[in-house]
């Protein structure tokens, strides 16, 4: 089977931060939250919870996919 020479690639978006609210453990991307409360806490009990923490990134680097046979590649 020929090898592909990855000539057609395609820059893939650095995911957001996710954070973890601290309260009920939902886990939402940051630009989702946009600064604002817990949306499960406050639908829940109508609390406004603010109190989150940052989860740690997995992808560091730069991913790439191949357009042609659908290969990621990261350099990190």
């Amino acid at each position: 089977m020929p090898s592909c020479p990855h000539r057609n690639l395609l820059l893939l978006e650095t995911p957001a931060p996710r954070l973890r609210c601290r309260h009920c453990h939902l886990t939402i991307r940051a630009d989702e939250l946009d600064g604002g409360p817990c949306p499960e806490c406050y639908e829940a009990s109508g609390q406004r919870r603010y109190d989150f923490e940052t989860l740690a990134s997995r992808d560091a680097g730069v991913q790439y996919r191949c357009e042609d046979c659908g290969t990621l590649i990261r350099v990190k």
